[in-house]
């Protein structure tokens, strides 16, 4: 399986999967479709499905455009009330694209309370629920949802390379070496995700084995702890 990453706006992902070079693309969180556009020109490929993790603006903007010259199937949350999903899906649900690609539907509420996370062996897209380093802002959920979500991703296998929807590393390395200073593994990380950016290359996808090691969010103890590192990251 190969992915692609496509820059939108500021710091978004959208990622296209393909089972190999010269395929159909399933695209996630199309937020704008002329980045689209331009991608899928230069692969002179076109679009196999859609998939879509969660209500915001610049996770869904792009996708009534795409639809009307790629009419083809749309996953995405069966909460939230987007236009344009065909194919609502809930939390263990599972589907098949590209005749033998499996897809487990995660719910991950927190960011927002619709928001679903898709994975397949190996991958997982996890839209603004897990950042590398960090996970997203609150905006609906409790704290409580929020570090479940959390931990039913910990629960995936540590090489699944994890595929964030905004590349926000740089930022929260920074917040989470002023929560662990003295964390080795994110010393570490923190120097190679500096090198990375020097250069304006893209820092993902991590893995949920780095995460773990690293992300302050998932190693958070308790709902409790949780929300202390959330409400601190907002005014950090």
């Amino acid at each position: 399986m190969h992915v692609s990453a496509i820059p939108a706006f500021d710091d978004n992902y959208i990622w296209a999967i393909q089972p190999y070079d010269g395929a159909d693309a399933i695209i996630v969180d199309p937020g704008d479709d002329q980045p689209v556009r331009e991608w899928l020109r230069h692969h002179d490929v076109g679009i196999s499905a859609i998939l879509i993790t969660h209500h915001h603006w610049d996770h869904t903007q792009g996708l009534l455009p795409l639809l009307q010259d790629y009419p083809v199937a749309v996953y995405g949350p069966r909460t939230g009330n987007i236009e344009g999903i065909s194919n609502p899906v809930g939390h263990g649900e599972r589907f098949s694209l590209m005749g033998d690609m499996p897809f487990t539907v995660f719910a991950t509420p927190g960011h927002t309370l619709d928001h679903i996370c898709f994975y397949t062996p190996d991958h997982v897209f996890v839209g603004d629920t897990l950042f590398s380093a960090g996970c997203g802002r609150m905006f609906e959920g409790s704290p409580e949802q929020f570090y479940d979500s959390l931990q039913c991703l910990a629960e995936l296998p540590d090489a699944t390379s994890v595929y964030c929807a905004h590349e926000y590393t740089e930022a929260n390395v920074k917040f989470a070496l002023a929560v662990e200073p003295t964390n080795d593994a994110l010393r570490q990380y923190a120097d190679q995700v500096r090198a990375l950016r020097e250069h304006r290359l893209k820092t993902l996808p991590s893995t949920i084995g780095i995460e773990k090691a690293i992300n302050p969010f998932l190693r958070a103890k308790s709902s409790e702890h949780f929300a202390e590192l959330r409400r601190w990251k907002d005014q950090f």
